[in-house]
C-alpha cells in the first residue's frame, strides 16, 4: 500500500473546492456520473478501434445507495485506471502547476475553479471520504483502490475488482445526508442526466401490488439515451417532436411548430427549439431552453449564448464548443458564444419566413400566438428585426392580415394627412372602442387592431425607422382630427359663449383623480354629440412605463381626457339654449357689471403705464385691488350658477354619461343612476 499526499502543497486547496467549486452542492452528482459515461464511451470507442479485443460487458452506468453504510456508489464498466494513471489523473490536480495556480489566484476562487480539471473533486463537497475501486482495460493490469479523506494525504493499493471499470464511493457526510434519500437522487439524476448517452441505471422499476409499491426484476432506467435532438430530422416525424416537447414539459399544450438545429462548422451545435402559445403578454421565463454540452445538461440559464426574445422559445441546445468553466454554471467570454447566438437568430427567422413563404393561410392562423415573439425580436435584436419584415404582419378590425409593404399600399390614398404623413389608424379593443372605428370606417378608413402589450414600444419604433409614418388610435381624437386634410368653414362660438358652457359641461364630468377636459368642435349634425378622447402621446408614454422602467414620470401621471362637445349637433345646441333660457336673467347684470368692472381695470391698468411702482399714487393701487377682487366676486358668482344649471340639467348629464358608455367607462353607481335616468327621460 502506497501512501502520499495529492499534489498541491497547500492545505487549503479542499476547502476551497469544498466551499466554492460548486455554486449547488447537488451538481457533484452530474460530474460524477458523467465521468462514469466517459470512462463507458472511451472503451466503446477503443473496442471500434480494435484497441481492446476482450466482449465488453454492460455498458449502463449504476447509481446505488447504502443508507446503512452512508455511501453513495456510481459504478461504470467503463474504460478503468491503472495505479499510475490514478497518480496523474486524480493526485496532480491538473497534472501540474497547481502550486503556482493556487499561489496566483488564492483570493479568486472561481478563477481556480476554471483554470483545473476539478470535476472528480465535486464529490468532496458531500463527503467525509471518497473510495475508488478500478480496473484498467489494459492486458494484466491490477485493481487498485485509492481513498482520501478530504485532506491532501490518501492511500493507495491493490483494490478488488475483477471486471474492468471503475466504483466511485461516495460516504456522505451529515450536512448532505439528503443524498441518502432514493427520491432526493432520483430527482437529480433526471434533472442531470436525464439525457446522457450511456444508460443510467438506478434501482428497480416498481409496481403497485397489495397496496403498496414493490421492486420489481427489471432495471430503473433513468435517461434517454438517443433524444430527438441528436437524431437527422429525416428520421423524425411531427408526431415525434410533439412527443419530445412534451417529454420535456409535461402538461403543456402542443406548440406551434419547431426547428430542429444542426450544425457542424464553424462550430458544433444541436438541437430543438420550440414556438409556444403565449398568452397576450410578455412571458420571459428564462428557464424553458435547456443547455446541454454532448447531453449532458448544463444549465436551463442561457441568457448569454440565446439572444432575449429568444428565451419566449422552449427546447434544447446542444454543443461541445461553448466555452464553461468547470463548475459548467457559467458561459465564459468567448467569440463561439457570440457566432451561436447570431446563427439561432437567424435559425429562427429563416424558419419563420419559410413557413410564411409555405404556408401563409396556416401562418396567418398561428399570428395571434406568435406576434409577441415576433413584436419582442423586432424590439431587441435588429439582425431579427431586419428580416422579420418579410414576415411581419398586420391584422385589422375586419380579420384580414397584411405585411407592412400590401398595408402601406392599400392605405396611402386616402391616409395620408395635409403634411403627407402616412397615418395608420388602430385600436387595441374592437368592442370597447367599436364607435370609433365606425366614425374611421364611414370615412373610408382602415383601422388596425394592434392589442399587444408591446404595441406602445413597437409604433414608437416604426415611426422613429420613417418619419413620415404616424400611428393614431382611433379614440385620441375626433374623427376629422385624426387624419387632418385641408381645413373646412367650421361653425364656432363666441369666447363668452364658450366659456359658460365649458363650466356647465365640467360640472357633470367625473370627478376624481383623472382630469376632464372640455373643448368644443362643429363634428356636424350626424356626429356624435359628445366624443371623450385621449392624447395620443401621453396615453402610449403611459403604456411603455408599465412595461419599462425609466418612464415612471409617464406611468405616475393621472389620466387625463378630452370631452369633445359638438356645437353643430341639436341635442348641444338645445342644453345651449336652455342655458340661455333659464339663465338669461340671472346672468346679464353680472355679465354687464363684469364688464363695468373689467372696463374700470382696464382704465387703471392704463395709468400705471410708464410709471415705476412708487410713482403710483397709494389711491389708485387701492382702486386696482379693490376691482380685480370684485372681477373674481362675480366671476366665481357665476361660475357657481353655471355650475349649478350644469349640474341639475339632465340633458347635459346624459350627454356626458353617454359619451363615457361609449368608452367603457361608466360603470357602478354611475351607470345604474343613467339607467335610471334613461328611463326618466323616455316616459
Amino acid at each position: 500500500m502506497a501512501k502520499g499526499k495529492i499534489g498541491v502543497s497547500s492545505d487549503n486547496l479542499f476547502p476551497i473546492i469544498k466551499k466554492f467549486l460548486y455554486s449547488d452542492h447537488e451538481i457533484f452528482l452530474r460530474e460524477i456520473v458523467s465521468n462514469a459515461v466517459d470512462a463507458t464511451q472511451k472503451l466503446s470507442t477503443l473496442a471500434s478501434k480494435g484497441e481492446y479485443s476482450k466482449e465488453l460487458s454492460d455498458r449502463k452506468v449504476s447509481v446505488k445507495i447504502d443508507k446503512d453504510a452512508k455511501t453513495l456508489t456510481v459504478s461504470d464498466h467503463g474504460i478503468g485506471m491503472t495505479a499510475d494513471e490514478v497518480k496523474k489523473y486524480i493526485n496532480q490536480i491538473a497534472f501540474s502547476g497547481a502550486n503556482e495556480f493556487l499561489e496566483k489566484y488564492k483570493n479568486d476562487a472561481a478563477a481556480i475553479i476554471g483554470h483545473f480539471g476539478l470535476g472528480f473533486y465535486s464529490s468532496f463537497m458531500v463527503s467525509n471520504q471518497v473510495e475508488i475501486i478500478s480496473k484498467s482495460y489494459q492486458d494484466d493490469a491490477e485493481a487498485i483502490h485509492w481513498s482520501c479523506d478530504g485532506s491532501p494525504e490518501y492511500t493507495l493499493k491493490k483494490g478488488d475488482r475483477n471486471e474492468v471499470g471503475t466504483d466511485i464511493i461516495m460516504h456522505i457526510n451529515e450536512d448532505s445526508k439528503e443524498f441518502l434519500e432514493e427520491y432526493r437522487v432520483k430527482e437529480l439524476l433526471e434533472k442531470y442526466c436525464r439525457f446522457l448517452p450511456v444508460p443510467i441505471q438506478f434501482g428497480k422499476v416498481k409496481e403497485w401490488k397489495d397496496g403498496e409499491y414493490v421492486d420489481t426484476d427489471k432495471d430503473l432506467i433513468i435517461n434517454d439515451t438517443n433524444p430527438a435532438w441528436t437524431k437527422a430530422p429525416t428520421d423524425l416525424k411531427p408526431e415525434d417532436y410533439k412527443e419530445f416537447y412534451h417529454k420535456l414539459y409535461p402538461g403543456i399544450e402542443d406548440p406551434l411548430f419547431n426547428i430542429h438545429l444542426n450544425v457542424d462548422y464553424p462550430f458544433n451545435l444541436t438541437g430543438i427549439l420550440y414556438f409556444p402559445k403565449l398568452k397576450n403578454s410578455v412571458e420571459i421565463q428564462k428557464n424553458k431552453i435547456q443547455l446541454y454540452s454532448n447531453q449532458v445538461f448544463v444549465t436551463d440559464h442561457v441568457e448569454e449564448i440565446v439572444p432575449d426574445f429568444l428565451t419566449l422559445l422552449h427546447g434544447v441546445i446542444d454543443s461541445p464548443d461553448i466555452p464553461l468553466n468547470v463548475s459548467r454554471s457559467y458561459l465564459q467570454s468567448d467569440h463561439n458564444v457570440k457566432k451561436i447566438s447570431n446563427h439561432i437568430t437567424k435559425k429562427v427567422a429563416d424558419r419563420l419566413e419559410e413557413i410564411f413563404k409555405n404556408d401563409r393561410a396556416d401562418f396567418e392562423k398561428k399570428w395571434d400566438d406568435l406576434k409577441i415573439f415576433i413584436e419582442y425580436g423586432i424590439l431587441s435584436n435588429e439582425k431579427f428585426a431586419e428580416r422579420a419584415k418579410k414576415f411581419f404582419l398586420y391584422k385589422n378590425t375586419d380579420g384580414k392580415y397584411f405585411t407592412v409593404e400590401e398595408y402601406e399600399n392599400i392605405i396611402k390614398d386616402n391616409q395620408k394627412d395635409k403634411d403627407d404623413n402616412l397615418i395608420h389608424l388602430y385600436t387595441n379593443n374592437k368592442d370597447e372602442q367599436f364607435s370609433f372605428i365606425s366614425a374611421a370606417k364611414e370615412k373610408g378608413y382602415d383601422v388596425l387592431l394592434l392589442d399587444s402589450v408591446l404595441t406602445a414600444a413597437l409604433i414608437n419604433k416604426f415611426e422613429q425607422e420613417d418619419s413620415k409614418k404616424r400611428f393614431t388610435r382611433v379614440d385620441s381624437d375626433v374623427v376629422d382630427k385624426l387624419i387632418e386634410k385641408d381645413d373646412r368653414q367650421k361653425e364656432t362660438l363666441p369666447e363668452n359663449e364658450r366659456d359658460e358652457l365649458e363650466t356647465v359641461f365640467s360640472a357633470v364630468t367625473p370627478q376624481g383623480e383623472a382630469g376632464y377636459y372640455v373643448t368644443f368642435e362643429d363634428l356636424g349634425e350626424k356626429a356624435q354629440p359628445m366624443v371623450i378622447t385621449q392624447n395620443e402621446f401621453m396615453r402610449r408614454m403611459k403604456d411603455m412605463s408599465a412595461i419599462q422602467g425609466g418612464m415612471s414620470m409617464y406611468g405616475n401621471l393621472p389620466d387625463n381626457y378630452t370631452v369633445v362637445v359638438n356645437i353643430a349637433h341639436p341635442l348641444v345646441k338645445e342644453v345651449i339654449e336652455n342655458k340661455n333660457q333659464e339663465l338669461a336673467a340671472e346672468l346679464e347684470p353680472i355679465s354687464s357689471q363684469l364688464k363695468e368692472k373689467t372696463d374700470e381695470k382696464t382704465s387703471l391698468e392704463k395709468l400705471k403705464e410708464g410709471k415705476k411702482e412708487e410713482e403710483i399714487p397709494q389711491e389708485e393701487k387701492d382702486k386696482l385691488t379693490e376691482v380685480s377682487k370684485a372681477i373674481t366676486q362675480l366671476e366665481s358668482e357665476k361660475r357657481e350658477k353655471l355650475k349649478a344649471f350644469g349640474t341639475d340639467n339632465k340633458l347635459a348629464k346624459q350627454l356626458v354619461d353617454l359619451a363615457l358608455l361609449a368608452n367603457n367607462m361608466l360603470k357602478g353607481e354611475a351607470l345604474d343612476t343613467f339607467v335610471k335616468r334613461s328611463i326618466e327621460l323616455i316616459k
